[in-house]
């Protein structure tokens, strides 16, 4: 009796074969994933619900802790504060971060001249964040350096006392800081753009607001949205910002995990860590959400 082969049956062993080196490739980030990513979290949780007292952390685990952010005031209103900033912020990003890229990606026709532009964008990161977060104190301060230059044209008499030690500080500091990774998404998504859809565009007579809306608003999306995760992940994290420019009067979440840190109350700060992440994860599923990114990259 002679036993033939199909087709299917010869196409089995490569199939086989390309399924395990893509299992094996996949391996190595799957591991670093789980090792630094999925158990810290998964311990940062347990660790929440341990016993916290005045000298020591017990693993008897009781949900004290939690009730207790919930249950006061000073942690709340630190959660609302972080959302206040980070959605401000994320907005004033988007605002002065958008007509950058726009400028930039699109209107700049050199190569060679959008990456010099690029390149300034990101020359203040040459230097330390701390440098940058406190080089805005003579800046916003009383006999700053806005101050003496709205006084000397007369803009104001006195000098403005909200600009420094304030939630406004907060906001200069971290819109100033963050916005280049607004900029560099949509910028890069804006020089994906092909020319002759715009130039067919204005052929029909479309205005320059009805290209925008119709054509480059939609196109440049996935670069605003990749440059609202940066900025979103980073400020809804941000502590050290905070605490340089409003002299401690401004309190962020970031901030009550630093100082519960510092007094050595593990299962409080493991809490407010969990609601950080939790929060970050809201913030990031709803952005993407609103493109898909796959597709769109």
């Amino acid at each position: 009796m002679t036993v033939t082969t199909t087709d299917t049956d010869a196409a089995a062993p490569p199939v086989k074969k390309a399924r395990d080196r893509t299992l094996w490739l996949l391996a190595p980030g799957v591991i670093w994933m789980l090792l630094f990513l999925v158990a810290p979290i998964l311990m940062m949780v347990y660790v929440s619900f341990w016993t916290q007292t005045t000298f020591k952390i017990e693993p008897i685990l009781t949900v004290k802790s939690w009730v207790t952010f919930f249950t006061t005031d000073t942690y709340l209103s630190a959660l609302w504060t972080t959302v206040r900033i980070w959605l401000i912020v994320l907005a004033a990003t988007l605002v002065v971060g958008y007509p950058t890229a726009l400028f930039v990606g699109l209107f700049v026709r050199n190569k060679t001249l959008q990456t010099v532009l690029l390149v300034f964008c990101v020359i203040p990161f040459w230097t330390s964040f701390l440098i940058r977060v406190l080089a805005w104190r003579p800046m916003l301060g009383k006999e700053g350096a806005i101050n003496l230059i709205l006084q000397g044209i007369g803009v104001i008499d006195q000098p403005i006392e909200v600009l420094l030690f304030s939630e406004l500080s907060v906001i200069i500091g971290m819109t100033q800081i963050y916005c280049v990774f607004m900029v560099g998404p949509i910028a890069f998504m804006m020089g994906r753009i092909d020319q002759s859809v715009i130039e067919a565009a204005q052929d029909l007579g479309a205005g320059f607001w009805r290209i925008f809306r119709t054509i480059i608003l939609p196109l440049s999306m996935p670069g605003v949205v990749v440059g609202a995760i940066f900025v979103s992940v980073m400020v809804l994290g941000e502590f050290a910002t905070a605490a340089a420019l409003s002299g401690r009067k401004v309190n962020l979440l970031g901030n009550i995990i630093v100082t519960q840190v510092g007094s050595l109350k593990w299962a409080f700060a493991a809490v407010v860590g969990v609601v950080l992440t939790i929060l970050m994860g809201i913030v990031v599923a709803a952005l993407l959400r609103v493109v898909d990114l796959r597709k769109e990259l």
